[in-house]
């Protein structure tokens, strides 16, 4: 999985996630790097997560990061990620009730925070909900286990009370940088460690043809699809997913969610 998203945008919203909550000081590093496709994992000691105290009410999932989608070998899963944000979720989430797509919005704590009213229409237009973290550090895998617990569960307790009370379901690490411990971590929070198949680029802006033919041609990798709805301008990605979610349709799919 690679990494290919902007710093500039992500290290802005770093800066302001910092004035939120304070990171716990470094106490060991990490050098596990990101998952691929595949889901192949680098052997390494897990310690148990150092979280809060296990709500009860919140059922443990598996561990490795899920790729499939629960509608089966036909099954395509359209993941959102960065946002929200108040310009272009609004047009997404029209977008997406035109074409009658269901996603998963991979929010951003602070993002979830400053637009709970974004939140709660996520919710209820019937998507999902992922944790990606507070403030979107790329290099969570070098981290100590203090901040990457910090940056999941500030923003699992972001997501859910702006939502009104909906927890998140998946947790996708930045850029793919997952570790051992964050993965165990957000299982035994309820979040299914949530990787990718194919990755649009919408990031790098390469135009919506571009970004359609690169859906087109490695949706058979597997079912899990990555777009953006924040970090700036987005409507080549509108326009990508206008001529792409008929496309899918037309070709046998159906959308659905990623595994848990």
């Amino acid at each position: 999985m690679a990494r290919h998203k902007g710093r500039g945008w992500h290290g802005r919203l770093l800066a302001a996630a910092l004035g939120v909550t304070a990171v716990a000081a470094a106490t060991s590093m990490w050098t596990a790097q990101a998952d691929t496709a595949g889901g192949r994992q680098p052997q390494a000691r897990v310690s148990e997560p150092d979280a809060r105290p296990q709500d009860r009410t919140v059922a443990k999932v598996a561990a490795d990061i899920a790729h499939a989608s629960d509608r089966g070998a036909r099954g395509v899963n359209i993941t959102i990620d960065d946002g929200p944000d108040p310009v272009w979720t609004p047009q997404v989430l029209r977008l997406l009730k035109d074409k009658g797509v269901k996603a998963t919005f991979c929010m951003v704590g602070t993002q979830a925070q400053a637009h709970p009213d974004l939140v709660k229409e996520v919710v209820a237009a019937g998507h999902r909900l992922c944790n990606h973290t507070v403030s979107h550090d790329t290099t969570m895998d070098t981290k100590s286990e203090a901040y990457q617990s910090q940056q999941i569960l500030d923003a699992e307790r972001m997501i859910t009370e702006a939502s009104g009370g909906v927890r998140p379901q998946y947790y996708r690490a930045p850029g793919g940088a997952f570790t051992p411990y964050s993965r165990q971590l957000a299982a035994s929070r309820g979040m299914r460690p949530l990787g990718w198949n194919v990755d649009s680029k919408d990031f790098e802006r390469p135009g919506a043809d571009t970004m359609v033919a690169t859906v087109k041609s490695e949706i058979s990798n597997g079912p899990t699809v990555l777009f953006h709805d924040a970090g700036g301008d987005r409507s080549q990605t509108l326009a990508a997913l206008r001529e792409i979610l008929p496309w899918l349709k037309q070709q046998g799919y159906s959308f659905g969610f990623p595994v848990r």
